[in-house]
């Protein structure tokens, strides 16, 4: 198996799992990683093509869950997410790799909303348009033990307060079963399938920030804040934090969209593949992963 992304939050559930299920990983890495059973890493980058040749060499299939999240204009999206991509197809064409499973996401779906969607369904673009046996899976809201993106909700909680977007619904996907979801694909051909991952329950912004308090034992006030007001915390976190700003103007308007859960029309077939981790359960393993790192 070749990986890109796997020094991220995905990227390292999925080689910590694939590793113990007997796979044989090669990842990319721009830095020095320690050694792990049955994981090669392969210096590099989606900007080096020699080094992704020596990624995808003789490998059986590609897993491509590396991309930008965050950059200060379209450009840097696109960058990332899809002239990336085309490396990572052109590569895997070059090699002879047939299986190549591509990691997008929902925001794919509206890509009107924010630089980042667009490039993410660019990417996807680029990848349907190939003659790889292909699967594209859209995640949701990816959350679990080692994430850092919820740790504001969950320090918010604590206090009793939730400061959420305008009225909306959602679902997530703990880190673990969307795992699980890209090892079965990886050993499955495909039939050019574009699949949409959340764990089939569907919260209110509200509900999540409930559940979010519970997780830390406090009772939580939700507050909707309009989307004007989205914008202009965006503005601010941007200017005091710079390339670090949690809450940008493309992750406002993502916010403000009022469903984030996966089309049942596009989801996995259970045969495949069905979340075990219902999201009570998840928030309160990362509320306690948190408090065991001395994040919350």
């Amino acid at each position: 198996m070749a990986l890109t992304g796997g020094t991220g939050f995905v990227g390292r559930r999925l080689i910590a799992l694939g590793a113990s299920a007997g796979w044989h990983i090669r990842a990319l890495t721009r830095r020095a990683q320690p050694a792990e059973p049955n994981v090669s890493w392969v210096r590099g980058a989606l900007d080096r093509p020699e080094s992704l040749n020596e990624l995808v060499g003789g490998a059986h299939v590609v897993l491509h869950l590396a991309g930008v999240v965050s950059a200060p204009d379209a450009a840097g999206f696109t960058a990332g997410n899809v002239t990336g991509t085309q490396a990572m197809v052109d590569a895997a064409l070059a090699a002879g790799v047939g299986r190549f499973v591509h990691v997008s996401s929902l925001s794919a779906r509206e890509p009107q909303l924010s630089a980042y969607g667009a490039s993410k369904r660019a990417g996807e673009a680029v990848v349907e348009a190939s003659d790889l046996d292909w699967t594209i899976v859209r995640p949701s809201g990816v959350y679990g033990p080692g994430d850092t993106e919820l740790r504001d909700m969950f320090r918010m909680a604590k206090i009793g307060l939730a400061l959420l977007p305008p009225p909306g619904r959602l679902a997530l996907v703990a880190v673990d079963d969307l795992a699980r979801l890209l090892l079965a694909l990886a050993d499955r051909p495909g039939a050019h399938d574009l699949y949409e991952v959340d764990d089939g329950n569907p919260l209110t912004h509200a509900e999540l920030a409930r559940l979010i308090g519970r997780a830390v034992g406090q009772r939580v006030l939700p507050l909707h804040l309009p989307e004007r007001l989205l914008r202009l915390g965006a503005r601010l976190d941007r200017r005091f934090r710079g390339s670090g700003a949690k809450l940008t103007p493309d992750r406002a308007r993502y916010l403000a969209h009022p469903d984030w859960t996966a089309d049942p029309a596009r989801r996995p077939p259970t045969e495949l593949w069905e979340p075990r981790i219902a999201t009570p359960r998840g928030l309160s393993d990362t509320a306690a992963w948190y408090r065991a790192h001395g994040l919350l």
